[in-house]
């Protein structure tokens, strides 16, 4: 096959153009393993965009395998391969999780599901879980640690028992999580 490359890159280019390159390397159209892999990449750094998104409101997300799927279908073509990809979940997932966010359907905590429904054929979000916070700050090096096992093995994103816990009142009905209350005489003032 890469005779064939080759030849074909001759017949196309110049002799003194081709006498410039060092070397010719063809490159495989992309299988179904691979992509899935390119796509469970995509899906972490979205992850961990809203992790670090400055509003502060992180949230979970998973998609099932008819969502990834359909994101596959739209984001990927045997002459071009992945590169469609990104577009496609900026697309079909984060302008629609932007616009849960704007609504304030989506809140700091939240699990949400997002399934491909045939009969709508369309993407659908479903909170599965609200108040999960994280306890404790999410180090870059968790989340990285974390999302290269998932992209290595295939296995789904599992952060660790202690980070994702329900939040509990504490006894003078604050969270212990939540700012203290800044004292009701207390004016905002201007130093200029």
């Amino acid at each position: 096959i890469s005779r064939a490359g080759v030849e074909a890159a001759r017949k196309k280019f110049s002799p003194e153009f081709m006498n410039r390159i060092d070397k010719v390397v063809v490159f495989h159209p992309l299988g179904e393993p691979e992509l899935r892999k390119i796509l469970g990449l995509e899906l972490n750094i979205l992850q961990h965009r809203i992790f670090n998104s400055a509003n502060g409101a992180p949230f979970l997300f998973a998609l099932s395998e008819p969502a990834k799927d359909f994101l596959l279908r739209e984001g990927t073509d045997m002459k071009y391969g992945a590169r469609h990809l990104k577009r496609a979940i900026e697309r079909h997932v984060v302008y629609p999780l932007a616009n849960l966010l704007a609504t304030e359907q989506v809140r700091l905590g939240d699990i949400l599901r997002i399934d491909w429904d045939p009969r709508a054929t369309c993407l659908t979000f479903e909170r599965e879980g609200e108040g999960a916070v994280v306890a404790r700050p999410i180090t870059a090096t968790r989340v990285a640690a974390a999302l290269a096992g998932r992209a290595s093995g295939g296995r789904a994103l599992e952060l660790p028992v202690p980070s994702i816990a329900r939040e509990v009142q504490s006894p003078g009905g604050t969270s212990p999580s939540a700012p203290a209350p800044a004292p009701a005489n207390r004016r905002k003032t201007d130093n200029v």
